[in-house]
């Protein structure tokens, strides 16, 4: 079996104002212990799953590199001391440029780090500051000359768009900037209010100015054909890469194939069971050094659960659904569990069904939530 490994550092410097992932700030004190807990889970899992080929690993959070250099390169050479990993395994670890050093980014690639993705977010100091960002714009640019100078080549950089006072113009220039680096991935993110956010306070009290629907479409548009127009194919509905550079762990989401999860917080999809670790890092710890498992939730899929999942995530991805594919999975033809909500959204432009796939339109591309509900049960 081919298995994706994710592994959760739930630790930042700042609490960003748009969060609301399971990422803690001032738990500096926490650092060793949780990576003494994680390695054995880590060593833990690894016995559990002898027989697994690991052909991606991702380090994200949180902030993984707040870590300590040490802290952080312990974690990656335990994956590869307890897992068999692909000769060709993709391991990525998530930055913040401002949590980087050169000396940082060569440990990382000694240890067999070949893939890093930076949380940029936007190439404007106000933006930033307004999101609560620990970094500046010269800093993001530094970073990625960094990684490329320590050796690591495969970059992916995270925008977000539709955030509070920007504008097309503002947006355009982060991509350019992003396209002028050199990446070959770029993540481009539209900003959700999220409850419990320092965005969502401010929202509610009428102190969060947004860019309206007309400048939302001018950037939206925008992205799709700067992007297309530099060699950056958009091979998901937020995700851009030059041929052959995809986020092969991520593909692994919607693909509906097997990953772990490990660490607070992490998510597991394994035999058609969703499984969940605690949120919390002490009771993730305390659990882990007592020998006790730190799952907090599972669920097995029923049928029509499973299938509404495989077609939306599916349906993320330009290249939609292969019908053979979801035949074989569940033992039914895509046509006879979905073919009449399929036609509706056909007429509407939103799908585009061959013989063969199912996929979004362009317009359902920028319309997914809507296509997805389609096939909620």
């Amino acid at each position: 079996m081919k298995l994706g490994v994710y592994i959760h550092i739930p630790f930042c410097r700042h609490k960003c104002a748009y969060c609301d992932f399971p990422s803690y700030s001032q738990l500096e004190h926490w650092y060793d212990r949780y990576v003494d807990a994680l390695r054995r889970e880590i060593a833990g899992q690894g016995i559990l799953f002898p027989e697994a080929v690991v052909d991606t690993v991702y380090i994200g959070g949180g902030t993984p590199t707040v870590l300590p250099e040490k802290l952080l390169t312990g974690i990656v050479r335990e994956v590869w001391d307890q897992f068999s990993l692909a000769t060709d395994a993709g391991v990525s670890v998530e930055a913040n440029p401002g949590t980087v050093t050169g000396e940082t980014l060569v440990a990382l690639k000694a240890a067999g780090v070949n893939r890093i993705s930076f949380g940029v977010q936007a190439f404007d100091d106000q933006l930033l500051a307004r999101m609560g960002r620990i970094h500046s714009a010269n800093q993001s640019i530094e970073a990625v000359r960094l990684a490329r100078q320590a050796g690591i080549n495969n970059i992916s950089i995270d925008l977000m768009v539709d955030l509070p006072g920007q504008s097309a113009a503002d947006w355009e220039r982060s991509l350019q900037t992003a396209v002028g680096l050199g990446v070959n991935h770029l993540s481009a993110y539209g900003l959700k209010i999220e409850e419990g956010t320092v965005f969502a306070e401010q929202f509610a009290s009428g102190l969060l100015s947004l860019p309206d629907d007309d400048e939302q479409a001018a950037m939206y548009d925008l992205t799709n054909s700067y992007l297309a127009a530099q060699g950056y194919e958009r091979y998901e509905i937020s995700n851009y890469a030059r041929p052959g550079c995809q986020c092969r762990h991520n593909l692994k989401y919607w693909r509906y194939q097997p990953y772990l999860g490990i660490g607070a917080a992490a998510h597991s999809f394994l035999g058609g069971e969703r499984i969940a670790n605690t949120n919390s890092v002490e009771r993730y710890v305390d659990n882990i050094m007592q020998g006790f498992s730190p799952v907090e939730y599972r669920e097995r899929l029923d049928s029509t659960t499973a299938m509404a999942e495989y077609c939306f995530l599916h349906l993320r991805m330009a290249e939609g659904i292969c019908l053979y594919d979801f035949s074989q999975q569940f033992g039914v033809s895509f046509a006879a569990v979905y073919g009449s909500a399929a036609a509706k959204l056909a007429e509407q432009d939103l799908l585009i069904i061959t013989q063969e796939r199912v996929r979004l339109s362009p317009l359902g591309m920028k319309y997914g939530n809507q296509v997805f509900c389609a096939f909620l049960p």
